[in-house]
């Protein structure tokens, strides 16, 4: 690909190269945030801020009246957390209720509940237990029915859908030993048989969510390379498993740091008889499957982790309002009423996220790439600080367990199983470094149309010449934009005092539109490897996508009078917090430390600074 240096070693070029040929490369619908990074805000996406219908919340608060009160009455965290067991009489509760087939259509047996409310009871498992939430969201944001509802054939929909309300339970199996988030180091191959109608799978997949109690995975595997151009292009496709078929095999069940009772592992495939008819959306099109599985069902993490927010500030509320030191409740120290207030800002903020990026889930008429993406690395960054500033706020009683206070007669609060619970959200399902390389491609994508042919040394002059002509005149429209001052950009919030953050946000926006133009053309294709350079670019995104989703929520919740009106105070609160990072974010794009940050570490990887490492046992 011409976007990639020449310099790069090949296996790099590889994998970029195939992770670049399964990204979706059309922008079929609109996106908030793809205009956000072009220094576009159509604030008419978001504005006003979209309402559930009353008989789609109907639908929702019977599923959640039933999980509250079955979790509550027969589901204990702790013991959870202790035994590593989600006991059988509440799964097959789960089973009766449909919570394992919330999103299936009906015709299918499901509940067909809309993205909305799935993430409502994800949001209130997440709250109560991080071994059952990652038991129900695992199974159908990224294992079997979110694939086969979006790529599945008839046959396949009607053979297996229905079974997830009878009992079974789905995972997805990519991850292997030496394979993370690079799909070139896939070693798990699936070759198919001399009749051509099955393949046979062998090789192993790691820390599969629900694999080693699975009775349906989707797995991802190398069928035969094809030629292509004139050359070998590597071919990943993704199979429906029945884990009952001979040669499956769980190796092993893993132990985490928390989510205790998830059932992951190392599982084997050893010459597992696929039939060809279990192939989902094509072959070679496995990693295309994957990412866009992935746009809605990473938005489980946001719901989770938004659900558990809350609980810690409900705690740390108490507390504060009930812990006395040095004469004063603690809630009074300016440095812990600090605390509270941006934990409460903040939790409002991931409120505003979630619920907004649920409802264009149910949209149709958004592509949601950048808006879910966005909503995983802001919702799960900024959820970790909440937890851990809790446990401060607690203090001794947040770093012992609930059992250990619970045995001497104190409230259980059990925020250190919260903080083991949580620590894995900024890693699965694309981790903080992968979500900023992500949303950085995504982003670049304006640019990158426009540019790429005069990076490419196989196009010719005439081409290049061409191409060079078409991004002139398409600049020559854009760019002068960017300059114009804004004055009436607030004029969409009722509220008065969210007015100015909106300014702030369409003038922000078109300064990060510049700024990524600039080092566009001063870098060239190098700038895809200036990986902190594009993290700030990406920050300052995340930061305006997550003041735009407050600024619309809070007006929203400002109309009904009453607490609601509260809403503008935490919304002006995070927006003023936000605006101070981003300020800084866009000094730090042309002042940092980068190149000595380098040296240092690169001294560091080469032993130069062992010294460091004296005096300890190794």
């Amino acid at each position: 690909m011409s976007i990639f240096d020449k310099r790069m070693s090949e296996e790099k070029r590889e994998s970029l190269e195939l992770a670049e040929d399964s990204r979706q490369h059309q922008w079929q619908s609109f996106s908030f945030v793809a205009g956000l990074f072009q220094g576009k805000v159509d604030w008419n996406l978001i504005f006003p801020f979209p309402q559930q219908s009353k008989a789609d919340k109907e639908k929702g608060d019977k599923l959640l009246s039933q999980l509250k009160e079955l979790v509550k009455a027969k589901l204990d965290p702790d013991q959870v957390d202790l035994t590593r067991e989600i006991p059988q009489e509440v799964i097959k509760e789960l089973f009766k209720m449909g919570a394992f087939a919330m999103k299936i259509p009906p015709e299918y047996d499901g509940l067909g509940l809309s993205h909305l409310n799935y993430n409502r009871a994800v949001h209130l498992l997440g709250s109560y237990c991080g071994s059952t939430a990652a038991l129900i969201s695992a199974h159908q944001s990224i294992g079997v029915p979110q694939p086969l509802m979006l790529f599945g054939t008839p046959e396949q929909k009607k053979k297996y859908l229905p079974r997830f309300r009878q009992g079974a339970i789905s995972g997805f199996a990519l991850t292997e030993v030496d394979a993370g988030s690079d799909p070139r180091k896939l070693k798990t191959t699936a070759t198919p048989t001399e009749d051509g109608k099955y393949y046979l799978l062998n090789g192993e997949k790691l820390w599969c969510t629900n694999g080693n109690i699975a009775d349906i995975l989707v797995v991802m595997a190398q069928t035969p390379p094809k030629i292509v151009g004139g050359k070998e292009k590597k071919q990943i496709t993704a199979f429906i498993v029945e884990t009952n078929t001979p040669g499956f095999e769980v190796v092993c069940r893993c132990k985490f740091m928390g989510l205790n009772a998830i059932q992951n592992g190392l599982i084997r495939f050893n010459n597992v008889k696929v039939p060809k008819e279990n192939i989902i959306l094509g072959e070679g099109e496995g990693l295309k499957l994957a990412f866009i599985t992935l746009n809605t069902g990473r938005l489980t993490l946001p719901a989770a982790v938004s659900g558990m927010s809350k609980w810690c500030l409900c705690v740390s509320r108490k507390w504060a309002n009930q812990r006395k030191q040095w004469g004063a409740l603690i809630g009074e120290h300016e440095t812990i009423a600090a605390k509270l207030s941006q934990m409460a800002s903040t939790t409002f903020a991931i409120d505003a996220v979630t619920q907004l990026v649920s409802n264009m889930a149910d949209n149709k008429k958004l592509d949601i790439r950048l808006e879910a993406a966005i909503a995983k690395l802001f919702c799960t960054e900024e959820s970790w600080k909440i937890v851990n500033e809790a446990i401060q706020i607690r203090a001794g009683r947040g770093y012992e367990t609930a059992p250990s206070l619970a045995a001497r007669g104190k409230p259980a609060f059990p925020l250190e199983r919260a903080m083991r619970d949580s620590r894995i959200n900024t890693i699965l399902e694309g981790s903080s470094e992968i979500m900023h390389l992500f949303i950085a491609r995504e982003a670049l994508d304006f640019h990158l149309k426009a540019m790429k042919s005069l990076f490419d040394p196989k196009v010719a002059i005439a081409q290049k010449i061409k191409a060079a002509l078409a991004a002139g005149i398409k600049y020559l429209f854009w760019y002068p934009k960017l300059w114009i001052p804004c004055f009436c950009a607030g004029r969409m919030a009722r509220a008065k005092p969210l007015r100015k953050h909106m300014r702030f946000i369409r003038q922000a926006s078109r300064c990060l539109a510049k700024e990524i133009f600039h080092k566009m053309v001063w870098y060239q294709k190098k700038l895809v490897s200036k990986q902190n350079i594009l993290n700030r670019f990406v920050d300052i995104g995340v930061d305006l996508f997550a003041m735009s989703s407050v600024l619309s929520y809070a007006d929203n919740l400002s109309k009904g009078g009453g607490q609601s009106k509260n809403s503008i105070e935490l919304a002006n609160l995070f927006c003023c917090q936000a605006t101070d990072r981003i300020r800084l974010k866009f000094k730090q794009v042309c002042h940092n430390h980068d190149k000595l940050s380098k040296a240092t570490a690169k001294k560091l990887l080469a032993n130069e600074y062992d010294w460091l490492e004296n005096d300890i046992i190794k």
